[in-house]
């Protein structure tokens, strides 16, 4: 990496030639070198095509012709002409190279003068190319706001600003990566948040050494958990509603966004938060908490409807008469086990054939595929109609909740589950839940502090109450 001055210094010409040769600008076609002469002064401006609002730069070189002054030289010249002369929303004088080179890769206009010494102006005209903020596709309502997160910071933070009009809303810009400098914005409520954890995670961001973020917030996530791959759980929350992530501040969190990225960081999340979606707080209370219960059921039904059903099936002794259904009158050719993982990794092979499917043909190939496969394998004899079936409860049950890392984890332990029920039948099943159990228990957050079961453990009846069920607002 080349190592160059920290400071421009006051002559013109050595500081377009730093310029030039720090951005490149005769490798670049989209980086815009403008050279202006006003009279008897030179100017030069450095922008990206692309990033540069059109007309405002028009206006603004036509503005610039009008003058007659730009600068003595001095120290502070470059300051004093920004504030009498420049018509700009966001103008900003520094003698700082670095800075001047960051402004001008993320959209700004760098300005130089021959009269403004040791400085020069940032002049902010940026537009980015961004989507509609439509809803979420991963994470819908039925009754509800349908703007959604996009892939520009500043609109993202505006959505936030929108619902919460309070002035304790701290919006902290910080820039990580040391290739992409990517910029992030965290973001609290003064007085509700941890102070001390927010000061942790703004230092824990500020001193990551990592070359770039260009996967936005998979890319934060990696850098800021501890590498325990072993352990499936999710320890961030992600969401891409602005409400969601509204509510989530008012209640103290911390959210992280990062540019690029449509996903706002929860931070801190324990498991127990999972249980939460935003169509619950659309619904009166009691319909809000019959949903969650409903949802803490059918979820942890997924984990253990298989390896019980195998285990049973190990053992027909144990099923009462008028549980006798469940033992498959087709057994198939196959092992029941492994007609179990053999399903298992189908369905995750028809979600990634829908997932790479046009979106004209997804939904038919991805139902019509399924039903196809499935019923070609019980006429030719390969599974079970039993097997068809759980698999297919299984499968549905998974959307129960958006994050799609829980679901895969919940996924490993059913897998596990049925592995262990497998090779030590009763105690194998047991052992399994105790470990599942545990991988839960063990696994840490973010700030390291709070526990992953929070508030189970520590116990807080009050908090673990308001996550289990709806609350209706009191005055």
């Amino acid at each position: 990496m080349e190592i160059f001055p920290e400071k421009l210094t006051a002559s013109f010409d050595e500081n377009v030639a730093l310029m030039d040769r720090l951005l490149r600008v005769e490798s670049s076609f989209d980086l815009i070198r403008r050279p202006m002469q006003v009279g008897n002064t030179r100017l030069m401006m450095y922008y990206i095509d692309g990033f540069i609002q059109g007309p405002s730069m028009q206006k603004l070189m036509m503005h610039l012709l009008t003058l007659k002054d730009f600068g003595d030289g001095k120290t502070g010249a470059a300051e004093r002409f920004a504030e009498e002369n420049v018509p700009a929303v966001e103008v900003e004088a520094t003698e700082s190279v670095d800075q001047l080179i960051l402004m001008t890769l993320s959209g700004c206009c760098a300005f130089l003068s021959e009269g403004f010494g040791a400085g020069a102006l940032i002049i902010d005209l940026r537009t980015y190319p961004a989507r509609e903020a439509c809803e979420p596709e991963n994470d819908r309502v039925m009754r509800g706001s349908r703007d959604g997160f996009v892939e520009t910071l500043i609109f993202n933070t505006a959505m936030i600003r929108r619902r919460i009009r309070d002035t304790s809303l701290t919006v902290r810009y910080i820039n990580v990566g040391s290739s992409s400098r990517t910029d992030m914005a965290l973001i609290y409520m003064d007085g509700k948040a941890d102070s001390g954890y927010v000061q942790q995670l703004t230092e824990k961001l500020q001193n990551l050494q990592t070359d770039s973020l260009v996967l936005g917030h998979q890319s934060v996530a990696e850098s800021l958990i501890p590498r325990s791959w072993w352990n499936p759980f999710p320890k961030i929350r992600m969401t891409e509603r602005p409400d969601a992530a509204a509510a989530s501040l008012l209640e103290g969190s911390i959210i992280l966004l990062c540019d690029n990225s449509p996903e706002a960081m929860i931070f801190p999340t324990s498991f127990f938060d999972f249980l939460q979606e935003t169509d619950d707080f659309y619904f009166p209370p009691l319909t809000g908490s019959y949903l969650r219960i409903l949802r803490l059921f059918v979820f942890g039904a997924t984990v253990v409807l298989t390896p019980l059903w195998y285990l049973l099936l190990q053992h027909p002794a144990w099923i009462p008469a008028w549980l006798s259904v469940i033992v498959p009158q087709d057994p198939g050719a196959l092992p029941i086990l492994a007609q179990l993982i053999l399903v298992e990794f189908a369905l995750d092979g028809l979600k990634l054939a829908a997932l790479n499917t046009p979106n004209m043909l997804s939904n038919s190939l991805s139902v019509v595929g399924g039903l196809l496969l499935g019923d070609f394998a019980v006429t030719v004899g390969w599974l079970s109609p039993d097997v068809i079936l759980y698999m297919a409860f299984v499968g549905i049950a998974n959307f129960t909740q958006s994050s799609y890392v829980l679901g895969y984890a919940f996924k490993y332990l059913r897998l596990m589950l049925l592995l262990l029920t497998a090779l030590f039948d009763v105690w194998g099943f047991a052992a399994g839940c105790v470990l599942s159990v545990v991988l839960v228990a063990v696994n840490k957050t973010v700030n390291g502090k709070r526990s992953y079961l929070y508030p189970l453990i520590p116990f807080n009846g009050r908090a673990l109450s308001r996550l289990l069920l709806r609350r209706g607002k009191t005055n």
